[in-house]
């Protein structure tokens, strides 16, 4: 479980490709001081598993499905990527809950930047946007953000100077490719809403018996 709190950008070293699937090098000096073998780390927002140490290199394994799915199929060597270790229990959590699990890629569909400040606009799945609600929280590149606009098939945020210079945001433009995962909490309302568990045995809602 993460929190959308980019600790460190990192950088993409080398990829070995190995029958579809690859080993990611990441140079990560900061997360890369308090990290062992095993240790889940969400790269891009997703999450992956340290299978070696070298220094403060990190070395990753991506399966077929991961690099077709996410846009770490995508990356190559000097690229820049957002890394964040996994939460611990009784850590303070400054985002919202992250799983790591990309939903899909969004496209960056708009920039406005406004002196340091930028509103971005991201084309999405339809299916993505019924788990949207505006001032809820959205996982962009493992980033934690606020959503301004919901509309069909696209969102809105708005990015301060602070997080366009500490993560890969600041470098997008339009057409890139981003890793979205939608808010936990309203995944399961909407598969509740879905199958009909919001209701009592009188079909009426929560509400209606208060």
């Amino acid at each position: 479980m993460f929190t959308g709190l980019v600790e460190e950008k990192g950088t993409i070293k080398e990829i070995v490709a190995k029958s579809g699937a690859a080993d990611l090098l990441v140079d990560a000096p900061l997360v890369s001081s308090d990290v062992a073998i095993g240790d889940s780390i969400a790269i891009n927002g997703c999450c992956l598993t340290v299978v070696k140490i070298d220094g403060q290199v990190l070395t990753f394994q991506a399966g077929t499905e991961t690099l077709s799915r996410t846009n770490l199929g995508l990356l190559e060597s000097g690229s820049g990527v957002n890394l964040e270790r996994s939460l611990k229990v009784g850590q303070r959590m400054g985002g919202h809950y992250v799983s790591g699990h990309v939903d899909a890629i969004g496209v960056v569909d708009e920039r406005n930047d406004d002196g340091e400040w930028a509103e971005f606009w991201f084309k999405v799945p339809a299916a993505l946007t019924r788990q949207m609600a505006s001032k809820g929280s959205v996982t962009v590149d493992g980033i934690s953000l606020t959503l301004v606009g919901v509309e069909t098939e696209r969102f809105s945020v708005a990015l301060i100077p602070h997080t366009l210079e500490v993560t890969t945001l600041g470098d997008r433009a339009i057409g890139d490719s981003v890793n979205i995962e939608t808010d936990l909490l309203a995944k399961y309302v909407q598969q509740q809403l879905a199958h009909g568990q919001l209701t009592d045995s009188n079909n009426r809602t929560d509400c209606d018996n208060q």
